[in-house]
């Protein structure tokens, strides 16, 4: 993929990082420049757009080559919806014609063809919306977006699935529980947390949780708010000591009874003990997580966790003998100097232990991790693909569906996350936040809370947690009164407002 600095001259520069995500399906972006005249030994990719008497025409100049396209407003539009439905129509006109032009100029065919976003499954329940059956529905979104033929098989299949999950009501809502602490800190994370260390912040930490767990359940209560899924993760909730994790899930239990589905994060296997999976048994916590990521020693050298294969193997096998059933496992394809061989044997111990369910992450190289390869390189975006289709291919192997898929930004081979089970086996929550159609009341720091409003618009609005645990223990309260805004006023001080099928999903 070849290096570039592009200046960027475009009359819509509010959708400039959206088409900065386009050329990065192209190219190696290095620096990026909007509407500037200092953007020295930068190319040059030129925007036009107009929008005259209901239609839209788009154009992108690049390197002497230029592409062109139009597109004719719907006639239809009720005026409520009429600023959202336009604003979606012309960004996609200008992504798409974008897209073309490179994929025109470079001979290269993106998996996921212009998309760039997150949910891949919502531009599908959008042409659902409108009164395609699920198969006309995939074709539709694979053609507007140029998917290819194995990735529009797997939005199928994950439609199929989910069709046949329990729907979410406007009356229900998501419970998550952040523990924001691990052993260790992989090196490929981003997400907000800290190494357990001495432990001298999980005492206030807890205190200051159970505050806000007591707060976020009277508020439940009172806006008649009735439990769907509870979901404890983090960072890694069995970091906690065995007297800790006893208190968390006592009080988990006592102030969240009802729901139909709980999943507690054992990722870590080097934090499990016949305590702590006791614990979760007694109060019939029905789905856990053994994350082993890797089966080969070495490359959890590498990325910094402090277990071995072994190790997994040992946890999941006393989780199984203590009557756990639906265990899920993470691993994750594209791993700092792993061959096809070495994810070969790691599907080859997944097929051997056969848990419930299997997630099948693409390694995702985020700014905020702190993973160097200089030393170590990644697989390229091509043994990446191969991997995850490996992972696939083993998921199909031990009878298991998608059932939920989401795509980040900087994934190797421009793949994507999925997630498998066994028939009965899939996870409500993960449903319900890929998807977004459930409200989520998250608790703990980094937890950010989702209202879903079953209006036209499916709006949604959020009311994010500081991520800080020293931070979070001194303003608990405020991340309290931050939910009780959102569900019971709107949400319009604390929260932000976005719509499904923006550019999230495209």
């Amino acid at each position: 993929m070849d290096a570039v600095s592009i200046a960027l001259h475009t009359p819509l520069a509010s959708y400039a990082n959206e088409f900065c995500d386009v050329l990065k399906l192209f190219y190696k972006v290095e620096s990026f420049f909007v509407n500037s005249e200092d953007a020295e030994n930068a190319e040059t990719v030129t925007h036009h757009f107009a929008e005259d008497r209901g239609m839209m025409t788009t154009s992108f100049a690049f390197r002497g080559m230029m592409h062109e396209q139009s597109a004719e407003l719907p006639q239809d539009i009720e005026p409520k919806r009429q600023d959202v439905i336009i604003k979606r129509l012309r960004k996609r006109l200008c992504k798409i014609t974008l897209y073309e032009l490179l994929k025109n100029m470079t001979g290269a065919k993106p998996p996921w063809g212009s998309l760039t976003g997150v949910r891949p499954t919502r531009l599908v329940y959008e042409e659902m919306a409108e009164g395609l059956g699920i198969d006309d529905a995939v074709n539709a979104a694979a053609a507007e977006f140029d998917i290819s033929p194995d990735k529009a098989e797997i939005l199928r299949q994950i439609i199929r699935v989910q069709s046949a999950l329990p729907a979410p009501n406007a009356q229900e809502a998501d419970v998550y529980i952040s523990i924001p602490f691990c052993r260790t800190r992989c090196a490929y994370c981003s997400f907000p947390g800290e190494a357990v260390g001495k432990g001298s912040q999980i005492a206030p930490y807890l205190t200051a949780l159970f505050e806000e767990m007591n707060l976020t359940a009277d508020l439940m209560g009172e806006a008649g708010l009735k439990l769907r899924a509870l979901y404890i993760g983090g960072g890694t909730p069995t970091a906690l000591n065995e007297e800790d994790f006893q208190r968390l899930m006592d009080e988990t239990m006592r102030l969240f009874p009802t729901a139909c589905e709980y999943t507690v994060e054992a990722g870590r296997p080097d934090t499990i003990t016949k305590r702590k999976l006791q614990t979760l048994k007694d109060f019939q916590v029905g789905r856990i997580s053994i994350n082993p990521q890797t089966m080969n020693d070495e490359t959890l050298r590498l990325i910094g966790r402090d277990h071995s294969a072994a190790d997994t193997i040992k946890a999941y096998e006393m989780a199984r003998s203590m009557g756990f059933m639906d265990i899920n496992m993470d691993v994750i394809a594209g791993l700092p100097g792993e061959t096809m061989a070495d994810f070969e044997h790691t599907m080859n111990e997944i097929i051997r232990l056969a848990p419930s369910s299997l997630t099948v992450h693409t390694l995702a190289m985020k700014r905020t991790s702190r993973l160097n390869v200089a030393h170590t390189p990644l697989p390229d975006g091509q043994i990446a693909a191969q991997m995850v289709r490996l992972g696939g291919k083993t998921a199909e192997q031990l009878q298991m569906e998608p059932y939920y898929l989401y795509r980040q930004k900087y994934m190797a081979g421009q793949q994507q996350n999925v997630g498998y089970a066994r028939r009965g086996c899939a996870c409500l929550y993960n449903v319900d936040i890929m998807e977004e159609n459930t409200s989520i009341l998250a608790i703990g720091a980094g937890a950010i809370s989702k209202r879903v409003f079953t209006d036209r618009e499916q709006r949604i609005k959020r009311a994010p947690n500081v991520s800080n645990v020293s931070v979070y223990i001194d303003r608990t309260l405020e991340m309290a009164r931050r939910k009780y805004s959102l569900f019971m006023s709107g949400g319009e001080q604390y929260a932000n407002s976005s719509c499904v099928g923006s550019g999230n999903n495209e």
